[in-house]
């Protein structure tokens, strides 16, 4: 079942992403007084067709479903010597520069306008999702004679309510964690403001040394341990035979420390019994007041992670683990203008990223793929309609991005010949433009065996 919703929600997201960024090729190009002769969702062989309109455009669904086309009448693609004058005059090479730059860049304006108005959707609605509330790891593993994490040695603690980052407002989770990434990729520091209970406001900075050697891919603020803020690690259940009864625990105990690591939260302590199979640990807790120390040896379990099966140590308990949650709707204005500013930052983030690829900043690890991109699809479905939306505006966008790159046979290298034009008066010679167009398949082939690989690599 959750293959076919993965298959499902990947379809919907690509095809219905494709459809509209070909609709902007389509609108801007009959606007502007183009013969459209095929729209096509899918390349390669027409499977299905029918003709609608004055102009008897062919709408078309092709075998392959990556992608899909607009054909316009266009001289490169053969004689048109027969044509009647008043569809020659719809010819596209004879339309001026201007008009061939609209209907170009109409695509991935397309992308843009449709992640927005998924995004003004989303901030109207208002969505749930984790408050600002952070929990720390004191340590890189659960081990008090670990190095500490960079949060920690900051001064950042468990419970601190993150109110702005670089002078960024912050009031949710993905906030916070979109402020970080972008000072990870801008390599400068991350200054923190923070409400602490019953102790005031406070900044804390995260060095940009410390951001800028950052592995990008995954959870970013973990690796500088930092997490979701989450209730106190209060006992909820505690199940008869267990390690865990068979040391005294008892339901409403606080889980203090494990072997004198301290423990902020439920995910903390797990993280910490499953490391400690085969060994007794010292579990302090408070019951009723006072402290107590109980020793228990968590017992070994098999369990599936991404990367297969591992033992792990359970006790048979139950923590509180469900973190606070807000709900901030927007208003219309604020929602569109909120939803602009997102579009605007992913853009640039997604520019920045693939520069330090070029250069080599950032492991080409993070070119993704369709295999990638369905699994996310398949896992924002499950989430709920909020998540397969968000992530969908999130796809579209960088569609956008990629096809505005100046590579020929995508939207940016046609971009690019017009503006050469524009700025030399001359269109570029057919000659180049043929050359420029192996150059440019060979590399968008390249780029995506890399995508493949790179996910057949995270699946293995």
């Amino acid at each position: 079942m959750n293959f076919l919703q993965t298959v499902l929600a990947f379809v919907v997201c690509l095809g219905s992403l494709v459809i509209f960024h070909e609709l902007g090729h389509y609108l801007v190009a009959r606007w502007c007084g183009v013969k459209v002769l095929r729209f096509s969702v899918g390349m390669g062989k027409v499977v299905w067709s029918r003709r609608f309109g004055p102009d008897q455009t062919e709408w078309a669904v092709s075998a392959l479903p990556l992608g899909g086309y607009v054909k316009m009448l266009d001289s490169r693609e053969g004689d048109l010597g027969d044509l009647p004058p008043e569809d020659l005059k719809r010819e596209f090479t004879r339309q001026n520069v201007w008009k061939r730059i609209a209907i170009v860049a109409a695509g991935p304006l397309a992308n843009f306008l449709i992640a927005i108005v998924l995004f003004a959707g989303l901030y109207m609605h208002g969505v749930e999702e984790p408050t600002s509330k952070i929990s720390v790891r004191a340590t890189e593993a659960a081990t008090a004679a670990s190095a500490p994490t960079v949060a920690w040695r900051a001064g950042l603690r468990s419970g601190d309510m993150v109110t702005a980052v670089n002078e960024q407002p912050v009031a949710v989770w993905s906030e916070l964690r979109w402020n970080l990434i972008q000072a990870a990729i801008d390599k400068k520091e991350a200054r923190i403001a923070v409400e602490r209970v019953g102790q005031g406001r406070f900044t804390f900075v995260l060095p940009a040394d410390a951001l800028a050697t950052l592995d990008l891919e995954g959870d970013v603020p973990g690796k500088l341990g930092v997490g979701v803020g989450r209730p106190a690690p209060v006992v909820q259940e505690v199940i008869a035979g267990g390690p865990a009864a068979r040391a005294g625990l008892l339901k409403g105990d606080l889980l203090l420390s494990v072997d004198g690591t301290p423990v902020g939260d439920g995910i903390a302590f797990i993280d910490i019994i499953r490391a400690s199979v085969g060994k007794t640990v010292q579990v302090a807790v408070r019951r009723a007041g006072q402290q107590l120390v109980l020793p228990m040896a968590p017992q070994a379990e098999q369990a599936k992670t991404g990367k297969g099966t591992v033992t792990v140590g359970k006790i048979s308990a139950y923590v509180e683990l469900q973190p606070d949650m807000i709900t901030v709707p927007s208003s219309p204005i604020a929602a569109v203008g909120k939803a602009v500013a997102r579009v605007w930052d992913t853009c640039t983030m997604t520019v920045k990223m693939i520069g330090k690829m070029i250069t080599g900043e950032v492991s080409l690890k993070n070119v993704t793929g369709p295999i990638t991109i369905a699994d996310y699809a398949g896992q924002t479905a499950r989430m709920g309609a909020a998540s397969y939306l968000s992530f969908i505006a999130f796809i579209s966008i960088s569609l956008g991005v990629m096809n505005l790159l100046p590579i020929p046979v995508l939207d940016g290298g046609h971009l690019l010949y017009y503006s050469l034009e524009v700025l030399t008066g001359r269109s570029v010679p057919e000659r180049f433009g043929e050359i420029a167009q192996r150059l440019g398949m060979g590399l968008l082939l390249t780029l995506m065996l890399l995508a493949v690989f790179n996910d057949v690599a995270r699946l293995l």
